[in-house]
């Protein structure tokens, strides 16, 4: 297994594990966003790569300011191996590169297991915040 970075080509296997991996949709989840997406400069898109599949995906981004990750999955048949820690690493590492000096993790709070994996890798809630999102476009909800 090796990690990787993504690029537009893996956009329809990126999807794909995302649906395999129970994230919960959202309305950018399209091949059109998800492309643009990984065209961006300020993003990198990680992949765990075994045997020609993709089994694991995390994004980092970076506004010049702050790290953001998101999209931390991997498939429930490699699930616990260290996968998911190694995406981490991947992502944290060019945050840290870029100059991010705080990450934002966006974790699913109704999936236990994400919650504690985020805990274990030293990631802690920000009581303070909530997540607020507005939605524009075709089938917008």
């Amino acid at each position: 297994m090796t990690i990787r970075r993504a690029g537009v080509d893996n956009a329809e296997a990126l999807l794909a594990l995302w649906r395999v991996a129970d994230a919960t949709p959202s309305v950018t989840d399209t091949i059109t966003d998800l492309r643009r997406a990984l065209s961006n400069e300020g993003l990198a898109c990680f992949v765990a790569d075994q045997d020609g599949s993709i089994v694991g995906s995390i994004i980092a981004g970076f506004d010049g300011w702050r790290g953001s990750i998101y999209r931390l999955a991997v498939h429930p048949d490699v699930r616990r191996r260290g996968i998911a820690r190694q995406l981490v690493d991947a992502a944290e590492n060019v945050l840290a590169g870029w100059g991010a000096r705080r990450i934002s993790a966006l974790v699913e709070k109704d999936h236990a297991w994400a919650v504690s994996f985020w805990h274990a890798v030293g990631y802690v809630p920000d009581e303070r915040m909530s997540r607020f999102v507005r939605n524009f476009g075709v089938g917008a909800v």
